[in-house]
């Protein structure tokens, strides 16, 4: 067994420079915290790849899988569901000074791929989760969802939240 809990042993793989071996996983993800809010993956866990190949002084890694997280939409807080398709690449040289070229996920040469599969979800989730692209939100008066309010029968007596009021009267210079 080559993976144990997410970690890699690079060592035990047993490749000469050149080589290169494509391992199947089954990876553990945790949850996003956006503003207070969880996005989580489905079933919480998901079969990755893992391409390891061997270079003449360190490895060139690759990583590979998709999943969804469902969590609120940010303006309405109706569910939300993104797909993401992840492809993230690594270089580790550990006899290089250069920091780029040494993975902040190789340590003493095992490889984490659960903390790498996690921060990787981490830089594919969107800025702005929404239920759908055309997402409305709410109603800044009533709260309600527009989405699917009728626009002549969503109508208020007063202009908006009170508190909002001076800066409805801020001119702003262009």
């Amino acid at each position: 067994m080559y993976a144990e809990g997410g970690i890699v042993d690079l060592e035990r793989l047993a490749l000469s420079s050149g080589q290169a071996r494509a391992l199947e996983l089954e990876l553990g993800l945790e949850p996003i915290v956006l503003a207070g809010q969880s996005y989580a993956p489905a079933g919480g866990e998901v079969d990755a790849t893992v391409d390891v190949s061997r270079t003449s002084t360190g490895y060139a890694l690759r990583l590979r899988f998709d999943t969804e997280l469902s969590g609120p939409c940010v303006r309405c807080l109706e569910p939300a569901a993104s797909k993401l398709e992840i492809d993230s690449r690594e270089v580790d040289q550990p006899l290089s000074n250069d920091d780029e070229l040494r993975s902040p996920y190789v340590t003493d040469g095992n490889l984490d791929v659960g903390r790498w599969a996690n921060d990787a979800l981490v830089l594919a989730f969107p800025d702005q989760p929404l239920c759908r692209e055309d997402c409305a939100g709410l109603c800044a008066v009533c709260g309600e969802s527009l989405n699917d309010a009728d626009p002549e029968a969503h109508r208020h007596q007063s202009g908006g939240d009170p508190r909002m009021a001076k800066l409805r009267g801020l001119k702003l210079d262009r």
